[in-house]
């Protein structure tokens, strides 16, 4: 029976802790949950030499990003129908200014996007989301741009002509399911990728999302993408994952998930959490405007980096950048009074 393991983080004075993903948080203890049986709490040292190694091992850098800090990645949607900022960085012009302002605020990536993914948006050809994307990716390359360029995309000839305009990192919401030529393109990009889980296509996810056990459900996905990207020749270190968070799953689903996110450390890769203005997070604050969900987008950024996730892909770095160098401060600093 597949057991899951998940971290239970605890203070760094903790005798016989143990650095979680080779960061700055420690867990002494693992939650051990399995399918249709009783979860059982462990002590860390007692885990198995391999589940311990997945728990505890450094991540390595990503495109030269180290992972010993939490990486914003800012978004950039260049579509006229993104449930936030659609059309407002549909002009290359307003595009590349956005990319420079999101710099500027202490981007370390910025992930750039032709087609709209939220739930009920339309197919776009590969040609017009390559014609939204790779003349961005291209100018901001030619200026010597500072951060990572990633590109959002599902499909394999649109990550291959973001990676020869210049871009450094394929981020799939599918995790290579909905292109069958994506995994090969990622092993031959050479590059470091992001697989994110998603239950059906983005017109329809969200009718009638249902899992049997929504966190050991897009656990066994995940696990099952890692290894497929690694079977085409994608090495294990350039691989980030994500939960994909309000991809084809109800307000329960996100929360469960978000209450477990450590247990995805037990996969071996960094994480990546995108939950940035998010329909949920309006339910749960009764704020109607994308636009206006900062503060519980932050509210949930924190919360990622208190489990250990390395990345965070958001619309507001600067709010979210402040809000982590508090965190920093109280969590990580040695302050005398």
């Amino acid at each position: 029976m597949t057991l899951y393991p998940e971290p239970l983080i605890c203070a760094a004075d903790v005798e016989g802790s143990f650095a979680l993903a080779g960061g700055p948080l420690r867990f002494d203890r693992v939650r051990m949950l399995e399918r249709g049986g009783v979860s059982r709490i462990i002590p860390a040292s007692e885990l198995p030499p391999d589940v311990h190694s997945a728990l505890t091992s450094p991540r390595a850098p990503i495109a030269g990003l180290t992972l010993d800090k939490s990486r914003l990645m800012g978004i950039l949607n260049t579509t006229p129908d993104s449930f936030s900022d659609g059309g407002k960085y549909t002009a290359t012009e307003t595009a590349i200014a956005h990319a420079r302002v999101l710099a500027s605020q202490g981007a370390d990536v910025i992930d750039i996007g032709g087609e709209s993914t939220r739930p009920g948006a339309a197919f776009v050809p590969v040609e017009k989301e390559i014609a939204r994307t790779v003349p961005v990716i291209e100018a901001l390359r030619a200026e010597n741009f500072g951060p990572l360029i990633s590109i959002d995309t599902r499909k394999a000839e649109v990550g291959q002509a973001a990676m020869q305009a210049g871009a450094g990192l394929i981020n799939d919401v599918s995790a290579m399911e909905f292109d069958p030529d994506m995994a090969a393109a990622m092993a031959n990009s050479q590059a470091p990728v992001c697989l994110m889980h998603a239950q059906g296509e983005p017109e329809t996810m969200q009718e009638n999302p249902i899992y049997s056990n929504v966190v050991l459900d897009v656990f066994d996905v995940l696990k099952r993408a890692k290894d497929k990207a690694i079977a085409a020749g994608v090495q294990q270190s350039a691989i980030l994952l994500d939960p994909g968070i309000g991809f084809g799953k109800t307000m329960d689903h996100n929360i469960a998930l978000l209450k477990h996110l450590a247990i995805f450390h037990a996969l071996g890769c960094p994480l990546l959490l995108g939950v940035s203005r998010k329909r949920f997070i309006g339910t749960i604050t009764g704020v109607t405007e994308a636009a206006d969900r900062v503060i519980g987008s932050v509210a949930l950024a924190l919360h990622g980096v208190s489990v250990g996730v390395q990345v965070l892909r958001v619309h507001d770095v600067e709010q979210t950048r402040q809000a982590l160098a508090m965190q920093t401060a109280l969590t990580q600093s040695e302050f005398s009074v």
